[in-house]
């Protein structure tokens, strides 16, 4: 019962993440204010194809280590991570963690992000 509870903190990043996790009203502000961060969507081609926010980067999480060469950025440059309800964001903020990036994990995902007041294209 332990391992269960903690793979799933873990795949929350609730526990040994080494990225920081932000709720949607702060990711708004920072895209709004800050322009040392980029947006990145880490759902399905699909999933982004019904709506995506804009300026976002789609790399789906299965496909980012062998694609992280389109971030074409500065590893200081902070990445606002996206999914769907926040949980392959983590998987891609390790990922991007490890290869010395600065992501910034959507907590909730872009349903959250839509409460908050986001809007989508297409």
């Amino acid at each position: 019962m332990g391992g269960m509870l903690f793979w799933f903190a873990y795949t929350k990043g609730w526990v040994l993440a080494n990225f920081e996790s932000i709720d949607a009203k702060q990711a708004i502000h920072l895209l709004a204010n800050d322009n040392n961060v980029t947006l990145l969507d880490v759902r399905t081609i699909a999933e982004y194809k019904e709506g995506h926010l804009r300026d976002a980067t789609l790399i789906p999480v299965h496909a980012l280590a062998d694609n992280l060469g389109m971030l074409k950025q500065d590893k200081n440059k902070k990445i606002i991570v996206y999914c769907a309800t926040g949980n392959r964001s983590v998987t891609a903020s390790r990922i991007l963690e490890k290869n010395g990036f600065t992501p910034l994990n959507v907590k909730g995902g872009i349903f959250k992000l839509q409460a908050a007041g986001s809007s989508l294209v297409k």
